[in-house]
């Protein structure tokens, strides 16, 4: 027996006895023309043995096994194309017949359902048999064009995208019931076997590279704000005219040679108060220049600064008396 036949039969045996209304309304039709032709009220009192057929398997859930039609040419042709289409009779077979036994499936008349083959009759259940009823009936093959096999017809599986499916529970992310992740984050606010899902610790990584950043910034910002904006030791840039009024010796254990020794092989020089610093560098630098102490330029600024220094102290003599 064909399979999805099978589930048709159970249909129409729970329908059998069912007579249409005296205008030729029947429920399979107006069920038909609401479902399947967008309310077209001409199927409501239109011939209905495919109709039947449509609505049964409706109600079995085999639609795209069985096809939906009101015009039995049509439906033969549409098991043919989806070679699901014989003449040799089956249980369970949509059964179409042509009552001027021409064979043609263009001029089919009639379907109904195959219940029973006994050699070459068969026992069905028809719709709109007798014009009026849905009944068992005794049929020849006579009289017969073919049958069609719903179970026999391939329907494509739909894709269905993976992302249609609803998201996994927390639970399931964390194999953790709701009620017992609720207590432990009212009694184990740090427990470190808690596992996160991956949304939280994706978002946890970024809060703490913010926090990182953050704490990183505001310490370059401190220890710019410590260091100083200029030397610590002011050097005096040396020149031709830059002297004191007396010159200062070296003292006797120190040479100019040692001076220039240090110097080279010094690299980091201690931090010196500016005094220091200076009295260090007027010391090598009126050193190096004590042979040109009988140059006439230098005499005159010499005698110039004496001069100076002579009015200064003469005013400040004035101004105690």
């Amino acid at each position: 027996m064909d399979p999805i036949g099978r589930k048709l039969l159970e249909i129409a045996k729970d329908e059998l006895g069912y007579t249409e209304k005296g205008d030729g309304y029947t429920k399979y039709g107006d069920w038909y023309a609401k479902n399947i032709e967008d309310g077209d009220s001409y199927f409501k009192t239109a011939p209905w043995c495919d109709m039947f057929l449509a609505w049964a398997a409706d109600k079995a859930g085999v639609t795209e096994q069985a096809g939906q039609f009101a015009a039995t040419v049509q439906h033969a042709k549409w098991f043919e194309k989806h070679d699901a289409w014989s003449t040799e009779p089956e249980p369970g077979a949509l059964v179409f017949f042509d009552w001027s036994g021409s064979g043609d499936i263009d001029q089919i008349d009639h379907v109904g359902l195959v219940e029973k083959v006994d050699g070459k009759t068969l026992h069905t259940i028809e719709a709109n048999a007798d014009g009026y009823k849905l009944t068992r009936k005794t049929r020849s093959m006579d009289t017969v064009v073919g049958f069609g096999f719903p179970g026999r017809v391939k329907v494509e599986k739909k894709y269905a995208p993976k992302h249609a499916a609803p998201p996994p529970s927390v639970e399931k992310l964390t194999d953790t019931p709701a009620t017992a992740r609720t207590e432990t984050r009212k009694h184990e606010p740090s427990s470190p076997d808690h596992h996160l899902p991956a949304q939280e610790t994706v978002l946890g990584g970024v809060l703490a590279f913010v926090l990182c950043g953050t704490l990183a910034l505001a310490a370059g910002r401190a220890a710019a704000a410590k260091a100083p904006s200029s030397p610590p030791v002011r050097l005096r840039k040396r020149g031709k005219h830059h002297r004191p009024a007396t010159p200062v010796a070296l003292p006797p254990d120190l040479t100019p040679a040692d001076l220039d020794a240090a110097d080279a092989g010094t690299t980091v020089m201690p931090a010196l108060s500016a005094a220091v610093a200076q009295e260090a560098e007027d010391r090598e630098f009126w050193g190096r220049i004590a042979h040109l102490r009988e140059d006439e330029e230098l005499s005159f600024w010499n005698s110039l600064h004496a001069e100076v220094s002579r009015g200064d102290e003469y005013a400040s003599t004035r101004s105690f008396r």
